[in-house]
């Protein structure tokens, strides 16, 4: 494997450009919660991989790179076309990787940061196997790595583990150590010192999430349906929208600053592995674009060659777009902090314009599709087809909602400001 690091200053400066559209000024650094199965902490019996990006670049696209020796689907800025900088992928081999930033490990400013993005194309690109990964951290250690986070990866094999990565060095973890649950990583790492870093309300948040789950393998669906909206506090009870809205002459308001499910979460990704005992099992990459109580989880295959315009083209892939119109609805206010709070009622009461039942009901019949679409034989144009087809009919119902929403958020709640 090589390196790729005669063009990093070309690519550093790609992934430290931003795109915000139309949202609040961010300050604080890129954040992300995540977690981990082994095949034996899932129902489908393969790994799994779970990551809501948090990020100030909220405008995102999927790419298929058809590259050597193995092709991928990666997520990418908007501004990114060439995939050679990503936050999550997988490729034709069945290996797939996230990360999050781990900001207790060693950092030094003279040397290269924040390169993580190249470091999971390059991994997309030449690894098959977990084995590989850290055959390729071995050979590019160094002031030139430019990594300071936890990286989650998993294989056709079965094997998942998380490397918390620095230049000069890294620890292996694996799900094993965490129980019958997987492991939950945010933006601290293990091995570095603790209580420095960040995320943890959001890792005591997604522990309590884990531990409400009955006894017995977790089905996939539950991360991506229900853990990846979570707008919960781990210090602060506060509602969810999939707690009963209480009837009040008033809007319901939430911080979300804490929260799994926040103002910065660009998308969230679940990774669902081959089967290591099923030689015709499919990876399959599912995706929410954009913050994910505002948009619709899509199944992507890298056997189909290709991503559907609604996730790649334009300048603004159109599911980003639509849902960050959605996300207007919803989080009114532009100045300072004031984008953190989350209008409940105008997320979940219909009366008030409430849209999220609509995108709930939608996202289950494309899951159902997909869950059966998987038991059957076919050919690759047909998993071209099956997820265009899904693209659209998520794109159409985003769109429905947006043209039968009569409420006009910004006009409508007092003290909010337009752009």
């Amino acid at each position: 494997m090589h390196s790729t690091k005669s063009f990093s200053l070309f690519l550093l400066t790609l992934v430290c450009t931003t795109f915000i559209t139309e949202m609040p000024a961010y300050r604080d650094p890129e954040q992300c919660t995540s977690a981990v199965l082994l095949p034996q902490q899932s129902s489908t019996g393969s790994a799994v991989i779970w990551k809501n990006r948090d990020t100030p670049v909220l405008s995102n696209r999927v790419v298929f790179v058809d590259e050597q020796p193995y092709s991928y689907l990666g997520l990418c800025n908007s501004d990114n076309r060439s995939g050679r900088s990503v936050f999550a992928g997988l490729n034709n081999q069945g290996f797939g990787i996230i990360n999050t930033v781990a900001l207790n490990l060693p950092s030094n400013e003279q040397e290269m940061k924040d390169l993580e993005g190249i470091i999971m194309a390059d991994a997309l690109r030449t690894c098959c196997r977990v084995e590989d990964f850290e055959q390729y951290l071995k050979k590019n250690l160094g002031p030139d790595l430019g990594s300071q986070a936890n990286f989650a990866v998993l294989d056709s094999h079965g094997s998942a583990l998380i490397f918390e990565v620095h230049n000069h060095g890294y620890h292996i973890v694996s799900p094993v150590s965490a129980g019958p649950h997987g492991l939950i990583i945010t933006n601290f790492s293990r091995s570095g010192p603790l209580g420095e870093g960040a995320g943890y309300l959001r890792f005591e948040r997604a522990t309590s999430l884990f531990g409400q789950l009955p006894p017995g393998p977790v089905d996939f669906q539950v991360l991506l349906t229900r853990f990846t909206r979570d707008t919960g506090n781990a210090l602060v009870k506060q509602a969810t929208p999939f707690d009963p809205m209480p009837k009040a002459k008033k809007d319901v308001w939430i911080s979300t600053k804490d929260s799994i499910n926040k103002l910065d979460t660009s998308a969230a990704i679940v990774i669902v592995g081959k089967i290591p005992a099923d030689t015709e099992s499919t990876a399959t990459l599912w995706v929410l674009a954009g913050e994910p109580i505002c948009a619709l989880a899509l199944p992507l295959w890298v056997e189909a060659k290709s991503s559907p315009a609604e996730f790649s083209q334009g300048e603004e892939a159109p599911l980003w777009h639509a849902s960050l119109q959605l996300k207007k609805r919803v989080r009114p206010f532009r100045e300072g902090n004031k984008g953190h709070y989350l209008n409940l009622s105008r997320l979940v009461d219909p009366s008030k314009g409430g849209f999220f039942q609509k995108l709930l009901s939608m996202e289950a019949r494309i899951i159902r599709d997909t869950n059966h679409f998987l038991t059957q034989r076919k050919a690759k144009r047909n998993y071209r087809d099956f997820q265009e087809h899904q693209a659209r009919k998520a794109l159409a119902c985003i769109k429905e909602i947006l043209n039968s929403d009569v409420h006009k958020t910004n006009s409508t709640i007092s003290g909010s400001s337009k752009r």
